[in-house]
């Protein structure tokens, strides 16, 4: 019993690690191919671009419980949506006001309403009806991202700041890949293990 426990809390912190390591990965790698800036809004071209470059490091961790082609597709649409209702592409655009506390706001409000289109997209389209809390991981997407927007933009108005380099800001954003990949991997986990 004991040792059925602490081989599942391993396979649990492994897949967690191998989820944060593919998100944040994948965030890296659109860097090379989106310009992060302060614009409100980014092309349909970049949002499918950085929804690729996320997507499908997950996916392939995900390819036993669910469908590559599905989970690839159903990020792609989310983050298109998003890019069109002119909220911005999450995580690759920085606000561009200097206060605080309006960043922070800012950073609730479009992280809630990003992590509102991906969690029911993907939720929809790709999460089989066989898991049971599936339905969780709309509130996982909304939750994490409205925790990672305001502290990864607090963080990189703070560096900009301070270095008066724009890096600063991107510096933030890579933050909040880092959190939204933590939260969204520990909850992976659980829903998965609800099957």
């Amino acid at each position: 019993m004991q040792l059925s426990s602490v081989k599942s809390n391993y396979i649990s912190l492994n897949f967690t690690f191998k989820w944060v390591f593919a998100t944040f990965l994948g965030f890296l790698l659109s860097l090379l191919m989106i310009e992060v800036s302060e614009k409100p809004d980014m092309s349909i071209l970049e949002a499918a671009i950085g929804s690729l470059t996320i997507s499908i490091p997950q996916s392939y961790l995900l390819r036993q419980s669910i469908f590559p082609g599905k989970w690839v597709l159903s990020t792609l649409f989310s983050w298109i949506i998003i890019a069109v209702i002119g909220v911005g592409v999450l995580g690759w655009t920085v606000t561009i006001s200097a206060f605080l506390p309006t960043r922070i706001f800012l950073g609730i409000i479009v992280g809630g309403i990003g992590g509102l289109l991906i969690g029911i997209s993907q939720w929809c389209l790709a999460i089989p009806p066989s898991f049971p809390s599936a339905w969780k991981w709309i509130f996982v997407n909304i939750i994490s991202w409205m925790i990672a927007m305001p502290i990864g933009s607090t963080i990189g108005l703070f560096l900009h700041r301070i270095t008066n380099l724009f890096l600063g800001e991107v510096v933030g954003l890579a933050i909040t890949w880092l959190l939204v990949a933590i939260l969204t991997g520990i909850s992976a986990v659980k829903i998965i293990k609800d099957l």
